[in-house]
């Protein structure tokens, strides 16, 4: 075979890169938590009476300079809601560059500063790295690892049959703003990305229900909110019912989304969570993800149920229901 763009868009092409031939190819072991073969945002190692949580997380965007962010703040912000949506509060980053020769050198310490900047905003600081010089002309690659602690880890696949499904805020703004962007399309307000770390939300959530009662999430980036939710009811074997009426989304990012042909469902967002809870705890959640900066559009946008084990429903403005189905790879390539 040979690899192609598909293959690392997120969506089913990639999974099946992942499942066929990367996993096939490596021994898979934990340390006793979650391991590798459980396909999550992270793997977790009991230390003690909490666990352990290590991710990282390789950013390709272009442009590298984008309507609200870039790709140091993307680095930063990706890996932090990696660790976040385990659970974990982020403790310390490492970051790797890898730079083409000729690369600009203030454009190279305008990412820096914005790395910087993200980071003092969680509060995390980044303690090591690498520095690497090519002689291709590639720009620059960012590749950042992090590691957390949590009380217990969460993964993306305990939902349970009754349980409330919620989002932090908008979707589709960063994938449907860079392809804006990319094509010219101007709007009266400026399409922005929304990328962010959203360890605020996933913190202010579990002070306010305790984090026993966050039964599963995940951050909705490369294949969006289709494949997030087709991938924690395919683990969980549930069904979700999400209601398009309730699913925020910015009227300019749908108004894009239709010129360009694509779904603010299939594309990347880089600061927001899916997170699921006991339906008796969803308003208390809602209330918690609303008082924090990053979390003020949040929205109970659907509900676990039996039907449909593995499989995402949609139901339309007008009432009717279809599948949604996970996209074979992201519609908009380099958005992270």
């Amino acid at each position: 075979m040979r690899i192609k763009l598909e293959h690392g868009a997120g969506g089913e092409i990639m999974e099946e890169l992942i499942r066929d031939v990367i996993l096939r190819n490596l021994t898979l072991t934990s340390a006793g938590g979650i391991g590798l073969d459980a396909l999550d945002d992270g793997a977790s190692i009991p230390f003690g009476d909490r666990h352990l949580v290590f991710t990282i997380d390789g950013h390709t965007v272009r442009p590298l300079f984008f309507p609200g962010g870039d790709i140091g703040r993307l680095a930063i912000s990706g890996t932090v809601n990696d660790l976040s949506v385990m659970g974990a509060k982020p403790l310390a980053l490492a970051n790797a560059m890898i730079i083409g020769e000729g690369f600009e050198g203030e454009n190279f310490e305008r990412i820096l500063k914005s790395m910087d900047e993200t980071a003092r905003e969680v509060p995390v600081s980044i303690i090591t790295g690498d520095t690497k010089v090519v002689e291709d002309k590639i720009g620059i690659f960012v590749i950042t690892a992090g590691i957390g602690i949590a009380e217990r880890p969460v993964s993306d696949a305990g939902a349970l049959v009754g349980d409330a499904v919620l989002v932090s805020g908008t979707l589709g703004d960063h994938g449907i703003a860079i392809m804006s962007h990319r094509e010219g399309i101007a709007f009266e307000t400026e399409l922005k990305s929304d990328v962010a770390p959203i360890w605020d939300v996933v913190n202010a959530v579990a002070g306010a229900i305790g984090w026993e009662n966050i039964h599963a999430m995940k951050d909705p980036t490369r294949g969006g909110l289709s494949n997030a939710l087709n991938e924690m009811a395919n683990k969980a074997n549930v069904g979700i019912l999400v209601k398009e009426s309730e699913i925020p989304i910015k009227p300019e990012v749908k108004a894009a989304s239709d010129m360009l042909g694509i779904s603010p469902y299939d594309v990347a967002n880089e600061g927001k969570v899916v997170m699921i809870v006991p339906k008796e705890y969803a308003e208390d959640a809602l209330k918690a993800m609303r008082r924090t900066k990053h979390g003020k559009d949040a929205a109970i946008i659907g509900e676990v149920m039996e039907k449909y084990r593995g499989k995402v429903i949609l139901e339309t403005g007008i009432g009717g229901k279809r599948f949604l189905e996970p996209p074979l790879g992201d519609p908009v390539p380099r958005v992270c």
